[in-house]
């Protein structure tokens, strides 16, 4: 559906299907799915960030209340904390390309 669009159009898509793909029936995640899709498609951005007080304050949120559910927008909220605090990030920045 996005042949035509933009590579952050396309990034934001893929999310939103790599989401889709692991939610429930009610679109939603548990804290163990949500933990472990992390793990599994973040794991560039998590890595090395196991130190980190925020880092350990958002993992340490997954694993209470096991029983609560996150949906896209909680779900999309975590990527972003998780993107902001990482040493990818910053890598990324240093990075200049040309088009």
């Amino acid at each position: 559906a996005l042949g035509k669009g933009s590579d952050l159009e396309k990034a934001f898509a893929t999310t939103a299907l790599v989401y889709s793909n692991a939610a429930d029936p009610d679109g939603k995640l548990s804290k163990a799915e949500t933990k472990s899709l992390l793990q599994t498609q973040f794991w560039g951005f998590i890595q090395g960030q196991e130190n980190k007080p925020k880092y350990k304050e958002i993992i340490s949120a997954l694993d209470e209340e096991l029983e609560k559910k996150l949906d896209f927008e909680d779900f999309m909220i975590l990527l972003v904390s998780l993107s902001l605090m990482s040493d990818l990030l910053q890598e990324i920045k240093n990075v200049k390309t040309t088009k």
